[in-house]
């Protein structure tokens, strides 16, 4: 696992219950015929050009989720703000693996919101790189296990040797206790979920020396007209 294309197919080798590998697995009902691929695709693309950059920090947060990561292959980043994450990373091409309408995740946008603003890439992790799901609904997000963790954890351990970030960014408490013990500098913020949004931007805001603005966070407050889908758009 010491390119992204060898990661990339280490992942891709994951297989787990209850869990989507979106490098491996396809969705009948949203995904195209070639999803896996494209999404492995996207996500070499990234990694790629974090390592050409010397990109020198990773935000890590939790698990990945339905409407984000399961369907673009890359972490925390929803179908509407590729755009943003391919200019991001130097004008690289990221492609859709999913039809029919684009589905936005909120954390994604607060997210990108936040990057976009202060203008530095960052290679886009989570502690648990697959999609966790309930046994009984495929579209639905559950915290990974500690077997799963286990089992995947070197698969975060390689990424770290791979980009070699001088920090990391723990988005979470969860994903911050998870790398407790790392010989990185780890800074933990709070998880822009849950009414975490302006505690999220702060704590970013003061890792990057950005200076604080109270209409950028206004504009985060996102309607999701024209992009949101139901709960069972998402794949």
């Amino acid at each position: 696992m010491k390119t992204p294309k060898s990661f990339a197919q280490a992942l891709a080798e994951t297989h787990l219950p209850s869990v989507f590998n979106p490098y491996a697995d396809c969705c009948s009902t949203y995904d195209r015929a070639d999803a896996a691929r494209v999404r492995r695709r996207n996500l070499v693309r990234c990694l790629d050009a974090a390592i050409t950059a010397r990109v020198d920090t990773i935000w890590i947060a939790r698990d990945l989720g339905y409407r984000g990561g399961r369907r673009t292959g890359v972490p925390l980043t929803d179908e509407v703000h590729l755009g943003q994450a391919a200019a991001l990373m130097g004008g690289i091409a990221l492609d859709r693996a999913t039809k029919g309408p684009v589905v936005a995740e909120r954390t994604a946008a607060i997210v990108w919101s936040v990057l976009t603003r202060i203008g530095e890439p960052a290679v886009l992790w989570n502690i648990f790189p697959l999609h966790p799901h309930e046994a009984d609904d495929p579209f639905s997000n559950r915290c990974h296990t500690r077997g799963e963790r286990e089992a995947t954890w070197p698969l975060l351990t390689a990424l770290i040797a791979m980009i070699k970030p001088r920090r990391i960014v723990a988005i979470g408490r969860d994903a911050g206790m998870a790398l407790n013990g790392l010989d990185i500098t780890v800074e933990i913020v709070r998880h822009p979920s849950y009414g975490g949004q302006a505690e999220f931007i702060s704590g970013v805001n003061h890792i990057y020396g950005v200076a604080a603005d109270d209409d950028n966070r206004q504009t985060l407050e996102l309607p999701f007209s024209g992009t949101q889908a139901a709960k069972g758009a998402a794949a």
